[in-house]
């Protein structure tokens, strides 16, 4: 058995890469749901990318800080397929939580498949290593399995159980320890063998050659990262001047109103153009991000506002707050049931909307409101 210890310094080194990557991914969908079929295949590809490079940069990262006392190094080839392994599983959970109806099932499978890319990926650049063997013992592999597939799912479940900024925060911190922790458990559970006389087949990589290509997928990573935290930190004000160049004060007009209804023009998207719906059609609004989804008739619209500036522009009496991620209009309230200190409003007539959580905070007001 050959002795094999770790650099700190890589050990920082690579938990910064996932926490980035993670980021990244997770909030490149964020608004997904209410894009084009196109746009959204698209986003969802990116964040892939994003994923599974991460989890590859952030695996090799740490092998680079790997000492042993032996020269060793990688089979190109098998390098190659980890990072794609983990770029198409993570996709494949992706496609599960962005097309379809997003259940909480379907939020557990999808973390369990970026459970299994993590675990897959560490073991097939594990079988690139040359000029030494490693040796895994039974329990460090099931270890690293458990830690892989429920770290991965409290992710999703974190980040896709309510898709706000918040959230995806959240989310991103425990998926990005989660690679580091799976990496550092499973390399606990690892020993080295030296192979005497053995032949390198196919092309190979020194650990200088893969330092190179680790930092420039480092490099991208952290670019991805300052372009997405930037928009994540802009205010949805300054996001939509941007977004509608022709009208620079778009969030500063006064809005349309109905002398007969006192109703709001409000807009939405859909296939790259906006539209625009009456304020007393919408039902309910919910909190996407830093956008919107309405809950109308005829089905749930995308909103480039965000909650703050819906509660600022639908100021007549049937718009409440009545959660920190809901807005809803009274007149289309058909049901209220209070659970202890909380409540749900329903919504019979809207086909698209299930029952709506009501905080504490909010409850009298809304009691008052419906008259009970």
């Amino acid at each position: 058995m050959l002795d094999h210890g770790h650099n700190h310094y890589f050990f920082f080194v690579s938990l910064a890469i996932a926490l980035m990557s993670g980021f990244t991914g997770l909030s490149l969908t964020q608004g997904a749901s209410m894009m084009s079929v196109v746009r959204k295949k698209l986003v969802v590809s990116m964040s892939a990318l994003a994923l599974g490079s991460g989890i590859w940069s952030m695996h090799f990262v740490a092998m680079l800080g790997m000492t042993l006392p032996v020269p060793f190094h990688y089979n190109a080839l098998i390098t190659v397929a980890s990072a794609l392994v983990a770029i198409l599983i993570t996709g494949a959970a992706l496609l599960l939580v962005h097309f379809g109806e997003r259940t909480a099932h379907r939020i557990r499978l999808a973390g369990l498949c970026v459970g299994c890319g993590i675990i897959a990926m560490h073991y097939i650049g594990m079988a690139g290593i040359q000029d030494v063997k490693p040796v895994y013992s039974t329990v460090g592999v099931a270890t690293a399995i458990f830690a892989s597939l429920v770290l991965c799912v409290a992710s999703f479940s974190i980040s896709y159980g309510q898709r706000g900024s918040r959230n995806i925060l959240f989310g991103t911190i425990v998926f990005g320890t989660t690679v580091v922790a799976v990496h550092f458990i499973a390399m606990a559970g690892t020993h080295f063998v030296e192979i005497n006389g053995g032949v390198a087949t196919g092309l190979w990589l020194s650990n200088e050659v893969l330092a190179f290509g680790v930092t420039i997928t480092s490099f991208l990573i952290s670019g991805a990262f300052l372009l997405m935290g930037v928009t994540f930190a802009t205010s949805q004000e300054d996001f939509q001047a941007e977004s509608h160049p022709v009208n620079k004060n778009y969030n500063q007009v006064e809005p349309t109103v109905r002398e007969d209804a006192l109703a709001v023009r409000v807009p939405y998207e859909r296939n790259g153009q906006t539209h625009f719906v009456q304020s007393d059609e919408v039902a309910a609004v919910q909190a996407e991000g830093r956008y919107t989804v309405l809950y109308h008739q005829s089905g749930k619209l995308f909103c480039p506002w965000s909650l703050s500036v819906i509660e600022s522009r639908l100021t007549a009496p049937c718009f409440l707050k009545v959660h920190r991620s809901y807005v809803i209009n009274i007149d289309h309230v058909t049901g209220f049931e209070r659970k202890k200190d909380n409540g749900f409003c329903s919504f019979e007539e809207q086909p698209y909307l299930s029952d709506v959580p009501v905080s504490r905070s909010y409850l009298k007001r809304v009691r008052l409101s419906l008259g009970i």
